[in-house]
């Protein structure tokens, strides 16, 4: 009798064990297949933004958007036939020029490390330092080519963007009057004149990229506000024609210039002046964001 019972028990086992793990198993891709439905979709399509470049107001990434710079983010200023300044203009970051020669580095006041790899300036807060083509030390010209090239490459991503929308292109026929901007990318065919104060509106991965196909003119004595947590890494002007801010000014933004970038008397910028000609200050403060 006990014999009887033990086959019966053990025959029970091998029928009710691999059911077991049957169940067990359907269980298991019952909620992986849940699990992969909403969130693969929407990696996806994150995907396709990212590779496509475009840009969606109110909901564009850094990652997916924002234009890379490579070594030219090395700098504040960065430009390849002069920097001046008229003191005592105060920077921070790093100063750079080439293919120009360190004679066209006019009013820092430059002082000279024993190897001749950079400048120093009471003008430019350390630990940021001021670059030329001719410094001989190290591998200062090299980095410079490269630098420049990074810039002008940048420059071209930047203008190659599409423009979000309608709603972007040709905003204000080119006259921006007391507006506030969402993030996105805007274009304009024209100059552009900023005659007021202007305020950039959103949070801080969003990215504002503005395209102006002649000058960028911004008046004395106006501010471009940030709110909402946007940061001006995020924002990008590429221009090609030449770049003038007012005295008083306030501006922010990696401005990315075909020609040159003048800012006027105690203008400031929170951003970078990347210019493939010169740039011009006045007793102006660069920080850089």
């Amino acid at each position: 009798m006990i014999g009887d019972n033990m086959r019966e028990i053990h025959e029970d086992r091998e029928i009710n064990f691999p059911l077991a793990s049957f169940i067990t198993a359907a269980f298991f891709l019952l909620i992986f297949v849940t699990g992969c439905g909403g969130n693969g979709g929407e990696s996806i399509n994150s995907g396709s933004a990212a590779s496509n470049g475009a840009a969606t107001t109110g909901s564009v990434s850094t990652e997916a958007a924002a234009v890379a710079l490579g070594t030219a983010a090395n700098y504040a200023i960065l430009a390849k036939t002069g920097v001046s300044s008229v003191p005592a203009s105060v920077v921070t970051g790093n100063v750079g020029l080439s293919p120009a020669a360190r004679v066209f580095l006019t009013g820092w006041s430059l002082i000279t490390e024993p190897t001749d790899r950079y400048f120093t300036s009471a003008q430019v807060v350390a630990p940021g330092k001021l670059y030329a083509a001719d410094n001989v030390g190290g591998i200062t010209s090299s980095e410079l080519t490269t630098a420049v090239a990074n810039m002008g490459t940048a420059y071209t991503a930047a203008a190659g963007r599409t423009a979000t929308s309608a709603a972007t292109t040709n905003v204000g026929a080119g006259t921006l009057t007391s507006l506030t901007l969402t993030p996105g990318v805007y274009e304009w065919g024209s100059a552009v004149t900023i005659p007021t104060d202007l305020t950039l509106s959103g949070n801080s991965t969003d990215v504002w990229i503005f395209k102006v196909a002649g000058t960028l003119t911004m008046a004395a004595a106006k501010n471009v506000i940030l709110s909402g947590g946007a940061k001006a890494k995020n924002i990008f002007w590429q221009v090609s024609g030449a770049v003038t801010i007012g005295a008083n000014t306030h501006f922010e933004g990696i401005i990315l210039g075909q020609t040159s970038i003048t800012l006027g008397n105690l203008a400031s910028i929170n951003g970078r002046l990347l210019a493939q000609s010169a740039v011009v200050l006045d007793a102006v403060t660069v920080t850089v964001p």
